[in-house]
Parts: structure tokens; C-alpha cells; sequence
């Protein structure tokens, strides 16, 4: 496929099953500790770190280390790209679904 479709818009970093996740539920939520979104999605916290960093270094959230008394805190937001970029990985996929059921759209 060529040109300006919603295939072409979807974004491979959003698209990741565990990235999605990850996206969709700060969209609920604004922020999250690094533990619920572990429990939320069912991952280990290795798998759960490495799909935080790829996400960080597309700059789609933010994470900030701090402490709760003496127990390290992990939160995770994303950021205003974050937001964007599922924002319109959704529309393109709305789009894909709208053309399979036969509404153009």
C-alpha cells in the first residue's frame, strides 16, 4: 500500500499489543505505577521495563523515579505525543474496521 491510508498510519511503536496496553490505560487513568500497570497487563516487570523504554525513547510517556517512604515509586503518564500518537493509531484502525464493515467513513 502506497500513499496516505489508515495502514499506512498505523504506528509500529503504538501497535505492539503490550505497548498498546500500556498507552490505552494511561489514556484512562493520566498515571500509573509501574506495579499496576505490571499487574493490569500480566507482565513480568523485565517485560513490562523493556516495552516502558521503547515507549520513553519514542517519547510517547514519561517516568518518574521517586520514594514512598522508603519503597521505590515508579510512574509512569504519557506524555502530550503519547496521547497524539494513539489518538490517531486509533482513528486509523476505527477507519480500517469502518471499511471492513462496509461504512466508508
Amino acid at each position: 500500500m502506497s500513499g496516505d491510508t489508515a495502514f499506512d498510519r498505523l504506528d509500529d511503536v503504538v501497535h505492539q499489543r503490550t505497548r498498546l496496553g500500556v498507552l490505552t490505560i494511561l489514556a484512562e487513568v493520566n498515571s500509573a505505577s509501574f506495579t499496576f500497570l505490571r499487574d493490569e497487563l500480566d507482565l513480568s516487570d523485565g517485560n513490562l521495563s523493556r516495552h516502558l523504554r521503547v515507549l520513553e525513547e519514542a517519547g510517547l510517556v514519561s517516568i518518574t523515579k521517586s520514594f514512598k517512604g522508603r519503597t521505590p515509586l515508579t510512574t509512569v503518564k504519557a506524555t502530550k505525543a503519547g496521547r497524539t500518537a494513539l489518538a490517531g493509531h486509533l482513528a486509523a484502525l476505527q477507519e480500517m474496521i469502518n471499511r471492513v464493515q462496509g461504512d466508508p467513513a
